[in-house]
């Protein structure tokens, strides 16, 4: 049986993060990157992020059986917090982002993530989770709506839509922005 931990990124999980983020900046429009940040930038990356917030990995520690080509110790995705905004009355606010390997969506590695990073934020004293979504309608061969309907069973709402504000792949996609209360705003 799969067993996985999650655990602090580290500077030296940039490779495993490039290769994780890599098919989603070149084959979706999950992400409004053109080109795959290098390994160096993810280290400065990591390390600025890891100044406020979590960045957090899943990783596989059972023995590989052999049949899935996942290796022991691999990283199988990570997410991580940043600012929402650079202004002092919003640090109770942060954006959310989660990748998973593109082999391992749907097994639950996105949740896992999810709620140790939301655990992770209260303890920190985080009040609001956003997350910044790209959507179209209909779907098409660059982006689903599974990150909105992921969002959505993590208890996320829909708080803005902003219209054909990201061109990718020769076409226009809308932006979303879903939130999270995980705290009480006294």
């Amino acid at each position: 049986m799969d067993r996985y931990i999650i655990r602090e990124a580290v500077t030296n999980d940039a490779n495993a993060i490039q290769a994780i983020y890599a098919p989603y900046v070149e084959q979706t429009a999950v992400t409004f990157e053109y080109n795959v940040p290098s390994e160096e930038e993810f280290r400065r990356r990591i390390e600025t992020i890891k100044q406020n917030y979590p960045w957090i990995v899943a990783e596989r520690v059972s023995v590989d059986d052999g049949t899935s080509g996942i290796e022991k110790g691999q990283i199988l995705g990570y997410a991580y917090a940043s600012t929402f905004k650079p202004r002092d009355a919003y640090q109770w606010a942060v954006e959310t982002s989660i990748y998973v390997d593109s082999s391992m969506k749907r097994c639950g590695i996105g949740r896992m993530l999810h709620d140790n990073l939301e655990q992770r934020l209260k303890a920190q004293g985080i009040l609001n989770m956003n997350a910044c979504i790209s959507f179209i309608n209909p779907e098409d061969e660059y982006l689903t709506q599974d990150s909105i309907r992921f969002h959505e069973q993590l208890g996320y709402t829909k708080v803005a839509h902003f219209h054909q504000c990201g061109k990718k792949f020769g076409r226009w996609y809308d932006m979303i922005w879903m939130e999270k209360i995980i705290g009480e705003h006294k």
